[in-house]
C-alpha cells in the first residue's frame, strides 16, 4: 500500500520554544571538520616543520584520504617566533617555515586542501617558550592569519590572565568574520570556565574542546569518550562537541581500541582531526582513518551526536540517528575481557518494520534480524552497526502535526527531525498527525517517544475519530534522551486519514518524536 504524507500541517494552539542554544551561522563546518593536526605526533619538537606539513598534504592526496573527506591540515603551536616584529605582527619561525606561512598556505591550497594555524586567548601560546598570543591582538592577528589565507584557527586558553572566556573568544570570533575571509573557529578551552563553553559555544565558535588534552593510551581515550558523549544536546550542524584529536597511529593503543577510538569519535559527531604522522604509521592506520562507513556516520549530515541509551558495566550502546533514517548503533565493551552486548531495534527506537538490516561497518558483513542486535565484543572492542528497516516507510515528524496542549522542544538529545513534542501533564492533550492514503488497507504505525519516567505514560489512539487502541503503553525508557518506539497496526480509509493519540492520565503523554507508517 502506498501512502502520500501530507508535507504541510497547520498546528493549533501551539507554542515553539527557541532552541537552547544557536549554531554561529557563518556557514562553516557544517558536519565534523576532518583533517590533519601535527601536535601528538610533534609536540614543539623540530621535526614540526615545512616539509612535514607538506609531507602531510601530499599524503591526503596520494593516500586517497582526501577522496574520502580529510581537507584542514592544520599547524599547532610552535610555528611563530617568541616576538612579534615592529608593526606588532606574528612573524613564522624561519628555520620552521623558510618560506612563511602564506607560501605554504599557497601548497597546501594547490592540493585541493585547507589550512589551519594555531594561536591562544591570551599574552602567551601554551608551550613554554613563550610564543606571542593573541590577547589584545585579536584582529591584527586574525587579519594577518586572513592575508596568510589560512581557513582554520585553532584558538587556545593559556596565558589567558583571568580575562573572562566568553568575552575572550566573543572578540575573536567578530575579529574573524571582521576579516570577510570564511575561518572555522575551534574554541580550545578545554571546558574549564563557568558557564561551560557547551552552553555558549554555539554561538560562538564551530567546535569547542570538552576536555583537556588526549594522550596515546586506553584510559585517557575512553575518559574523554566519557566526558564528551553526554553532551550531544549541544552538537547540530556548524557547531560539534570536540573530545580532542585522534591518536589512531601513535602506536600507545592496540588496532582494536583504535577501532573503538574511531567509532565512537564518529557515533559523537566529534571531528575527526588525525595525530600520527602519516608518514610513518602503518597499513592498519589507513585502513581505519579511511573507513568510508564510520566516516558517513561522523558526517551524517543532519547533524546529531550520538547518545549513550545503556550501560551496564561498562557495555555500552550508543545509537545515532541518521539523516535517511537509518541508526548508527555502537556496542562498546570497555572492559578487559570478551563480552555480549545487546540491544534492539525498538530500544534504538527505530521501531516498526518487520525485519532490519544490520551492517557491520568494520566487517562488512550483512544480516537481518527481526529487531534483536546483538554482538560477541572483544576486550576495548566495538562493533558498530549501520541499522536500516525494510519496507516502504513514511515519516511524519511530531513538531509537525497539530498539537492541542504542549510545546515543541529539542533539550533531549536522540530525537528524529527538529524536535520533539511535550505535551501538557495533563489527561486530554493530543497530537494529530494527517496522512493521505492512494487506497484502503491496513497500514503499521510506530510512534517515537521517549519516556524518562518509571510510569507508563498511555494514550488512546483514534483513526479518524473512531478509538482503535484504548490505553496503548508507552512506557518509560529510562532517560528522556532514550527513545524507543510503539508499533500496532490500525486500517486506513482511502483519502484523508486523521490519526491522533490522546494522553489518559494526569501526567500526560510521552514526549512524542515521530509517527512512522509502514
Amino acid at each position: 500500500m502506498r501512502i502520500a504524507v501530507v508535507a504541510a500541517l497547520v498546528a493549533t494552539s501551539i507554542t515553539i520554544t527557541a532552541p537552547q542554544v544557536e549554531a554561529l551561522e557563518n556557514g562553516l563546518a557544517r558536519t565534523p571538520p576532518m583533517g590533519f593536526n601535527n601536535w601528538n605526533t610533534t609536540g614543539c619538537r623540530a621535526e614540526f616543520n615545512e616539509a612535514m606539513v607538506k609531507g602531510i598534504a601530499d599524503i591526503f592526496v596520494n593516500k586517497g584520504l582526501k577522496d574520502v573527506g580529510y581537507q584542514y591540515v592544520n599547524l599547532d603551536d610552535c610555528w611563530a617566533k617568541t616576538t612579534r616584529d615592529s608593526n606588532g605582527n606574528l612573524v613564522p619561525d624561519p628555520v620552521r617555515f623558510p618560506n612563511g606561512i602564506k607560501a605554504l598556505a599557497d601548497y597546501v591550497h594547490s592540493k585541493g586542501l585547507k589550512i589551519g594555524i594555531y594561536t591562544s586567548a591570551g599574552t602567551k601560546t601554551c608551550n613554554t617558550a613563550g610564543f606571542p598570543g593573541a590577547l589584545g591582538h585579536e584582529q591584527q592577528d586574525a587579519n594577518l592569519f586572513a592575508s596568510w589565507g589560512i581557513d582554520y584557527l585553532k584558538y587556545d586558553n593559556c596565558n589567558n590572565q583571568g580575562v573572562d572566556a566568553v568575552q575572550r573568544y566573543t572578540k575573536m570570533r567578530d575579529a574573524l568574520k571582521n576579516t570577510g575571509r570564511p575561518i572555522v573557529y575551534s574554541i580550545c578551552e578545554w571546558g574549564r570556565s563557568e558557564p561551560k563553553v557547551w552552553t555558549w559555544g554555539p554561538d560562538t565558535g564551530n567546535l569547542w574542546r570538552t576536555t583537556g588534552d588526549i594522550s596515546d593510551n586506553w584510559t585517557s581515550m575512553i575518559g574523554k569518550a566519557k566526558a564528551n558523549r553526554v553532551l550531544a544536546q549541544y552538537a547540530k550542524p556548524g557547531a560539534w562537541n570536540d573530545p580532542d584529536m585522534l591518536e589512531v597511529g601513535n602506536g600507545g593503543m592496540t588496532a582494536t581500541e583504535y577501532r573503538t577510538h574511531f567509532s565512537l569519535w564518529a557515533i559523537m559527531a566529534a571531528p575527526l582531526l588525525i595525530g600520527s604522522d602519516l608518514r610513518k604509521v602503518n597499513d592498519d592506520t589507513f585502513t581505519i582513518l579511511k573507513n568510508t562507513d564510520v566516516i558517513a556516520v561522523d558526517q551524517d549530515p543532519l547533524g546529531k551526536q550520538g547518545t549513550v541509551i545503556s550501560n551496564s558495566n561498562g557495555l555500552v550502546v550508543y545509537s545515532k540517528v541518521l539523516a535517511n533514517g537509518d541508526r548508527a548503533v555502537a556496542l562498546s565493551n570497555e572492559n578487559t575481557s570478551t563480552a555480549t552486548i545487546s540491544t534492539s531495534a525498538s530500544a534504538i527506537g527505530i521501531g516498526g518494520s518487520s525485519s532490519y538490516t544490520l551492517k557491520d561497518l568494520w566487517s562488512k558483513q550483512t544480516r537481518t534480524t527481526t529487531g534483536s542486535i546483538s554482538a560477541s565484543v572483544p576486550a576495548h572492542g566495538t562493533v558498530m552497526y549501520r541499522v536500516s528497516r525494510s519496507g516502504n516507510v513514511n515519516r511524519i515528524e511530531a513538531e509537525n502535526a497539530t498539537i492541542s496542549q504542549g510545546v515543541v522542544e529539542s533539550n533531549h538529545a536522540g530525537f528524529s527531525g527538529t524536535g520533539f513534542v511535550n505535551g501538557t501533564n495533563a489527561v486530554g492533550p493530543y497530537v494529530e498527525w494527517t496522512i493521505n492514503a492512494t487506497q484502503a488497507g491496513t497500514v503499521t504505525l510506530t510512534f517515537g517517544y521517549a519516556n524518562g519516567t518509571t510510569a507508563n505514560r498511555p494514550v488512546d489512539l483514534t483513526v479518524n475519530g473512531t478509538l482503535v487502541r484504548d490505553e496503548l503503553a508507552f512506557n518509560g525508557t529510562g532517560a528522556w534522551t532514550n527513545y524507543s518506539s510503539v508499533t500496532t497496526t490500525v486500517t486506513l480509509v482511502a483519502g484523508e486519514n486523521k490519526i491522533r493519540v490522546t494522553a489518559t492520565t494526569a501526567n500526560g503523554a510521552a514526549n512524542l518524536d515521530y509517527l512512522d507508517i509502514t
